[in-house]
Parts: structure tokens; sequence; C-alpha cells
């Protein structure tokens, strides 16, 4: 790991706030993303601890979000890539579906969801999506 400074004067060891993790794109893989996004946030907080301390637990619902609807909307696998950024976490959450993600109706009589691109939407201080052909790409930024 390089250990020198930047322009800014940063130290580039503060790539190591830059993680990228891959998954198949099975139900377990779900917990698995929340898992890797815990380990993320508890060695960034070994460093920088957050502000205020609903910050950890909202990136990890927004990941838990975003990791259960690639498996559920899109077919195939996913990857999770979290990093630090100045003022907080960016999240990008890839999957293979080309369709943008939609609010849908809040139904709790049925339990068919319709709260989850709410609560993504919500939590996030922005929101956005970029479309290709082979998939899309969630960027979520939360503070921190």
């Amino acid at each position: 790991m390089a250990t020198g400074r930047r322009r800014n004067n940063t130290p580039l060891s503060e790539d190591a706030f830059d993680r990228w993790v891959s998954f198949p794109g099975e139900l377990r893989n779900v917990t698995g993303a929340r898992l890797a996004a815990q380990g993320f946030l508890g060695d960034l907080a070994r460093r920088t601890p957050p502000s205020a301390p609903e910050y950890w637990d909202d990136i990890l619902l927004v990941v838990t979000e975003l990791a259960a609807n690639a498996v559920q909307y899109a077919p195939g696998p996913f990857a999770l890539r979290m990093r630090r950024t100045f003022d907080g976490v960016h999240i990008t959450m890839h999957d293979t579906s080309t369709v943008r993600p939609e609010p849908r109706p809040f139904t709790p009589r049925t339990g068919g969801g319709g709260v989850g691109w709410r609560l993504v939407d919500t939590l996030c201080d922005q929101v956005s999506v970029v479309v290709t052909d082979g998939g899309k790409d969630i960027h979520a930024f939360l503070p921190w």
C-alpha cells in the first residue's frame, strides 16, 4: 500500500476506504453485502467515526435494500462498491437489469413490499441511476 501524500496533503492510504465486492446474485448474498458493508464501516469508523450514530445504520439499511432489489429484480450477479468521500460514503450497486427502479405502491395487507426504494430515496443525500447495455449502476450518497 502506498504511504506517500497527495497534492491536497491527504495520505495515499485513504484509498483503503474504497471497497469492491461482487456476488453471484443469490438470496444469501443480501446478507453477504450487508456484512461486507459492516466490515467497511468498521474499518472506516476506526479512523473516522460517524458524525451521528444513525449514519451507520442508514448505510447498512441502504446496502441491504439495494442488494435485495438486485437479487429480486435483476437476474445474475451484482457488485457493491463503497468508498469514503470528503463528506460521507458513496455506495454503488451494479446489477444486470437495465430497468430503472421505480417506487411501487405500498400494500401492507398483501405483503408486496413497496417500501425499499422509498427508504433508499429518503435516507440518501443523493441517488442516481446510470443505465448501460450491461445493466445499471445505482449511486447513493449518505452522510458519515
